[in-house]
């Protein structure tokens, strides 16, 4: 009988739990879903979340933002902080008021990020006026 509960408590502590943050490494996907853009790792400095490139798969990829603004222009792309300013939003688990850049074309969106299937997929929904991208990452074992 002791066996049974020992081999039992040590399934229960050792199956998946839900990632509550989308603090970490994640592979990045074009709108297609299908096509593997880049690294990108999620970290939190001050209560905010920032997103910084760290390996670019596409082989075309400039190496360097050109159509970027501010002080983000004309820096290397691998490196490249694309999330900003992302907050907690308690009431519903999303994170909100930040904003997300498309190096390829220089284009900030608002941005909404969300956590799915126990924290492995982030729900990355960039919003510029009425239009919206919406993008599938999935979390990469660090």
């Amino acid at each position: 009988m002791r066996t049974y509960f020992l081999i039992l408590s040590l399934l229960l502590g050792t199956t998946v739990y839900a990632q509550t943050s989308p603090e970490g490494l994640w592979m990045s996907y074009d709108d297609d879903g299908k096509t593997a853009t880049a690294l990108v790792r999620i970290v939190k400095i001050n209560d905010q979340l920032i997103g910084q490139i760290e390996k670019v798969f596409d082989q075309q990829a400039e190496a360097i933002c050109r159509n970027c603004r501010g002080d983000r222009k004309n820096q290397p792309i691998v490196g490249l902080e694309i999330i900003r300013g992302v907050k907690l939003e308690a009431q519903n688990n999303k994170w909100t008021q930040g904003r997300i850049l498309d190096p390829e074309d220089g284009t900030e969106y608002k941005l909404v990020l969300e956590l799915e299937h126990t924290g492995q997929t982030l729900v990355v929904r960039g919003y510029w006026g009425l239009f919206w991208r919406t993008q599938y990452w999935q979390r990469q074992v660090q």
